[in-house]
């Protein structure tokens, strides 16, 4: 039996290698999806007071803090037992759209382009940002843009662009300042175009994928995500939905409260990614997705005008419900798209420079969570405090986390499909680790293993062979 190593994948967020088994006629028989780094932020989060938990953990990432600080503050308010102000939901959930757009534009533009617009097969050394600047340099210019106006609008909002200290339990801790609301909105129209025109460059080009469409992850799962009280898209705030491959609705309206009835959570042993599975499927038959293919698929319409007719046309193209991984991208324009909208319609409030923006409280509950919609997907912070406010235990069932046993079915669909162990070329190799740049991992947040961590310590010689080894 042979081997081949992917390691490290390339152009996503944080550390992974890919293990592909090959027979001896050099067909994949099976393949590992690798998640080689631990943080651990459950445990030394233990002892601290409720109320820091947003600013300890919204350091997990750099790219999605905004989603960690606002679910772990929604599960501060869970223990608090406070209904948060309406202007401070509504500035919450300006901030949120801004963090979509921007972490969506870094995955669009600057890991998956080079792959759409140079293609699978070219050369790995123009392969990168770097090559999608010389050949494309109008639509690199605007990722940055797009990218920029996100962080511009969460600064202008929070003071800070990255790990701000705005949000607190009970909501935000300074009303917004009309001048920064006008610099916003004045923003606006440039981002929308931007995203118009990347949305017809994809849509022109996208049936050339028709091979990578076919086995980039189309097989049958079930998808997750919330929903408004009208079945739409809510990346906020709502109750959880689970529909099956054929679009029928397993669980609809799911309280946060009630998720560990739907949602458990497994360990693999080769890999720190905890792997969550839908119970009343088990593990490992209980695999579902999250993020902007699952959203798509599960809700009603977008709810905002332009989003709503590239919604449509999307579901024209792909069917009911879109199976292939793939269209992960297509789907994270319209998500930016429909961001902008709402944003632009939460601003144009009069309400949003209201002055009644937090409410305070103590510990009345001992135990609280809180949901939300990363750019990645469904985000759950769960905690457990003693009377004095400290944290007793914490659990984070991050978005990459609920996609990890879809992930590993995609590469190995991709690997069986496109790998040849007898004639080894780059491009079968970068698509591989194109499927899964595909979900855009965000590895940094996801790698909190549970119960007994998957170590295994070798000892190898000089040649590179395995003498001996260990697993806990």
């Amino acid at each position: 039996m042979k081997t081949i190593v992917i390691d490290p994948v390339t152009r996503i967020e944080g550390h992974s290698k890919i293990t592909i088994h090959l027979d001896d006629a050099g067909r994949v028989t099976d393949t590992q999806f690798h998640v080689t780094q631990l943080r651990g932020f459950e445990k030394f989060c233990e002892g601290r007071p409720f109320y820091e938990m947003p600013s300890i953990t919204e350091r997990i990432c750099g790219i999605c803090p905004i989603s960690h600080l606002l679910t772990s503050a929604k599960a501060c308010e869970a223990i608090m037992c406070v209904r948060v102000p309406p202007t401070a939901v509504k500035l919450r959930q300006i901030m949120h759209c801004g963090q979509v757009i921007q972490s969506h534009a870094l995955s669009f533009f600057h890991l998956s382009s080079p792959d759409l617009l140079l293609g699978f097969d070219s050369d790995p050394a123009r392969r990168n940002i770097m090559g999608v600047i010389e050949a494309h340099p109008q639509l690199a210019k605007d990722g940055i843009a797009l990218r920029r106006f996100g962080q511009n609008s969460i600064e202008g909002l929070a003071g800070e662009r990255i790990h701000p200290s705005w949000t607190v339990p009970g909501g935000v801790n300074a009303p917004l300042v009309a001048a920064h609301r006008d610099r916003i909105l004045a923003a606006l129209p440039e981002a929308k175009a931007i995203t118009q025109r990347t949305l017809s460059l994809y849509k022109s080009i996208v049936d050339r994928f028709s091979e990578e469409i076919e086995y980039f992850g189309n097989q049958p799962t079930m998808y997750a995500g919330l929903i408004d009280g009208s079945g739409n898209l809510e990346l906020y705030d709502g109750h959880l939905r689970f529909i099956d491959a054929a679009g029928n609705v397993v669980v609809d309206r799911m309280e946060t409260e009630d998720f560990e009835q739907y949602v458990g959570e497994a360990t693999v042993p080769h890999s720190f990614l905890k792997a969550p599975y839908f119970k009343q499927a088990g593990y490992p038959d209980g695999v579902f997705r999250v993020g902007p293919l699952a959203r798509l698929n599960i809700v009603a319409r977008c709810g905002t005008e332009l989003a709503d007719a590239e919604f449509t046309e999307y579901h024209q193209r792909y069917g009911k419900v879109a199976q292939s991984s793939f269209h992960y991208h297509h789907a994270r324009l319209i998500e930016i798209l429909h961001c902008i909208e709402r944003m632009e319609r939460l601003l144009q409030d009069p309400a949003i420079l209201g002055r009644h923006v937090r409410a305070h409280a103590g510990v009345n509950a001992l135990e609280g969570i809180g949901m939300s919609e990363a750019p990645r997907g469904t985000l759950i912070h769960h905690y457990k405090v003693n009377e004095d406010g400290a944290i007793t235990w914490a659990n984070l069932i991050i978005a990459t986390g609920n996609n990890n046993l879809a992930i590993g079915r995609s590469i190995n669909q991709v690997s069986r499909h496109f790998v040849d162990g007898n004639r080894l070329q780059d491009g079968m190799l970068n698509r591989v680790q194109a499927v899964l740049r595909a979900y855009d991992p965000c590895l940094s947040c996801s790698t909190h293993a549970t119960g007994q961590y998957p170590v295994e310590i070798r000892l190898v010689d000089a040649d590179g062979a395995v003498l001996d080894s260990v697993r806990n």
